[in-house]
């Protein structure tokens, strides 16, 4: 049975089924399973020539609110100020650019804000909107390869080593852990992934590029020179 995590649009499925179930007349080959990216190529634990292949780091911390402002809607106050009032908005564009648009905004804003508003009338608070905005934290970690919560902390505290080792138990452990980050810093999160998408990847309505205007010559006219 499919997982049913892998639904979810942003995520890119994880082929590990062998491509010739029948058998054939060659040899098995072993092979690690490797970590796929969203829209990606698969990336590994190690390097062609055996080299670990080390994390990328989040651009900032989860409680890092506050930090720079280096670029246009790229401020670390006007991704605060956005999440913490219309997370909604937030959560949109984030998709919106994760997805390289194609109505990515339409298709999740408006449900988010619909579970937001669902949440607080049944259960007072913000209850339903983490478990559908969760996953695209799982997608933005498999596209830059970074550094999972799990992983940094197993690391950190010398704990639980041996699961660094298992690609599938790693990812799994690394997707729960998303999700718990989204159900209890839920704001905080947001705005962590906002602040990593807008440094990494141009929002896809933006126009990068030089416009040059043409001008029309000016009227020539005859007459003598002194």
């Amino acid at each position: 049975m499919a997982n049913p995590e892998e639904a979810n649009p942003l995520l890119q499925p994880r082929p590990d089924v062998n491509p010739n179930p029948g058998g054939s007349s060659s040899p098995a080959v072993v092979k690690r399973p490797a970590r796929w990216t969203a829209n990606e190529p698969p990336i590994g634990r190690g390097s062609v020539v055996g080299e670990p292949v080390a994390r990328n780091q989040w651009s900032s911390g989860l409680f890092y609110c506050l930090g720079r402002n280096d670029e246009f809607w790229s401020s670390d106050l006007e991704v605060c100020l956005v999440g913490s009032i219309a997370p909604c908005v937030l959560y949109g564009s984030n998709v919106e650019r994760l997805g390289s648009g194609h109505r990515w905004f339409e298709n999740s804003c408006f449900p988010y804000a619909t579970l937001f508003m669902l949440g607080h009338s049944l259960f007072g608070w913000n209850y339903l909107a983490p478990w559908f905005s969760h996953h695209i934290r799982t997608a933005i970690r498999r596209k830059f390869n970074l550094e999972g919560s799990f992983e940094s902390l197993a690391r950190t505290c010398g704990c639980c080593l041996g699961v660094l080792e298992d690609e599938e138990a790693l990812e799994q452990m690394e997707t729960a852990c998303d999700s718990l980050t989204h159900y209890f810093c839920h704001p905080c999160s947001l705005c962590q992934e906002g602040r990593e998408l807008r440094r990494r990847l141009p929002h896809p309505g933006f126009i990068g590029k030089a416009i040059w205007v043409m001008m029309p010559p000016r009227a020539q006219t005859m007459g003598r020179g002194t």
